[in-house]
């Protein structure tokens, strides 16, 4: 009788996704926490960091072609790592794939790797206004992008003339603006088939001095009210018209719904800004999603709506999602009435 061993034929598909590339690209069982902002996660069995688009290309194809879970991440500033680790591949879009080249009539090219507040700060010092709402966004132009960030209800979305994306085949092309979808924190990159090689923008002339002004004073702001040195991963829910009108941004209305500083372990809403949730040393993923349900749950009894999560949860198999739809374990909201 033969048996099959899972664990040495998983091992054999990992080794064939990193044939070709050099050591320093990848790493076995790599502990998530040190890729996510909120320093929460298990291991993943494989990461690697392409080391040039064609390292990407020929990464993307091995992981598909492996059959093997596996997901394309940058910075990690949006995900909520499982405790239990990822059992695949992560591919990290990382700083050798960045880069930023000025083109005539306000045109700005830029790499997916690239981290958005030295993005934003070369846009300033070219005297090129627009993207400075995104000034404080702690990522990569990638996930920027994808998720069509930015602050003060802006989307860099907006101002994005065409993106270079790369299909788990190799295949690149460009896509124009309208083929991306966009919407507020939303684009079609979001479903995962395509990953982002580079960004052209358009922004509109500026002063630099005035826009250096401007970036001091909204980095100012969000240093006066956001979290201060505990590990975090940026506002956690989307804003919402409806939510606005009746109360205001998600952080007012959990912190009216009396739920400021509360805790769930380690993890706890911030007592400077209920909109994040930060880790206080040794939080777990459930902590989080524990939390994410209490404000979900206690803002939909106080006001109606049922808001929904901005981070994304990996879970150990890869399924890649908005952390809210994980929150029926921990209870559903009384009446969803179609807000979800």
């Amino acid at each position: 009788m033969t048996t099959f061993n899972t664990k040495r034929d998983d091992d054999r598909l990992l080794d064939a996704v990193v044939a070709g590339l050099a050591r320093d690209e990848f790493q076995y069982d790599a502990p998530l926490s040190k890729l996510s902002r909120w320093r929460i996660g298990g291991a993943a069995d494989l990461v690697v960091t392409p080391a040039s688009r064609d390292a990407l290309a020929r990464t993307l194809r091995a992981a598909a072609r492996s059959g093997l879970p596996h997901v394309v991440i940058g910075d990690g500033s949006n995900l909520l790592f499982d405790d239990a680790g990822f059992r695949g591949v992560v591919v990290q879009i990382g700083r050798a794939l960045g880069g930023v080249s000025f083109g005539s009539d306000g045109e700005v090219t830029v790499g997916a790797g690239h981290w958005v507040p030295h993005f934003v700060h070369a846009t300033i010092n070219q005297g090129l206004a627009g993207a400075i709402h995104a000034i404080g966004i702690p990522g990569t132009v990638g996930g920027l992008v994808a998720m069509n960030g930015g602050s003060q209800r802006k989307g860099i979305g907006e101002h994005l003339i065409a993106a270079e994306v790369i299909d788990f085949d190799g295949n690149v092309r460009w896509l124009q603006q309208e083929e991306l979808d966009f919407s507020y924190r939303h684009s079609r990159l979001q479903d995962g088939a395509l990953v982002l090689v580079s960004a052209r923008f358009r922004f509109e002339p500026g002063d630099a001095r005035a826009l250096r002004r401007e970036a001091v004073e909204i980095m100012r702001s969000r240093r006066a009210k956001f979290p201060k040195v505990r590990a975090n991963c940026g506002s956690v829910f989307v804003s919402d018209p409806r939510l606005y009108s009746l109360i205001g941004p998600p952080g007012l209305a959990i912190e009216r719904a009396g739920l400021k500083g509360l805790a769930a372990g380690d993890a706890q809403i911030s007592p400077e800004h209920a909109n994040f949730i930060v880790n206080n040393g040794q939080a777990r993923s459930v902590d989080v999603l524990a939390l994410i349900a209490a404000a979900r749950r206690r803002v939909f009894e106080l006001t109606g709506v049922a808001m929904l999560a901005e981070v994304r949860h990996l879970s150990p198999v890869g399924q890649l999602r908005p952390a809210h739809e994980l929150a029926d374990q921990f209870g559903p909201l009384p009446l969803e009435n179609g807000n979800d």
